[in-house]
């Protein structure tokens, strides 16, 4: 169960997503929502890295297999941005992926082409 810090930055980020999506509606490239997110997040005072590397380790090694989160807010919460006509499971797999390779256990996968942002919006706990 993630702490109430990281609770309260999930809650800040939904929020921020709305607003992302209240202003700029579906349609547009993943990279402009996730820059615009990024914008809001630090406006409200949020670090937000994007296209951060996450390696993978194997067998004592560091590879850097190409990964690389779309957002990481406030080291406690990954977002993986989409703009997709709908998210499939291989998009779920992927956020899992990150948060296990990680070590974050909170993330949230978003769809920013749906018509309700909440309607494109899942998140993940790991346990």
């Amino acid at each position: 169960m993630p702490n109430r810090r990281d609770e309260d930055v999930a809650r800040q980020v939904v929020d921020a997503a709305i607003t992302v999506h209240s202003s700029l509606g579906p349609g547009l490239l993943e990279g402009a929502y996730e820059a615009c997110l990024a914008f809001e997040l630090e406006s409200r005072g949020l670090s937000a890295d994007r296209q951060l590397m996450l390696p993978v380790h194997y067998q004592a090694h560091r590879v850097d297999a190409g990964y690389r989160l779309d957002l990481l807010v406030e080291g406690c919460v990954i977002v993986e941005l989409k703009s997709v006509e709908v998210l499939l499971p291989i998009h779920e797999a992927q956020i899992l992926t990150y948060l296990r390779l990680s070590g974050i256990r909170l993330g949230f996968l978003m769809n920013f082409n749906s018509r309700r942002l909440k309607d494109g919006l899942r998140r993940f706990v790991l346990d």
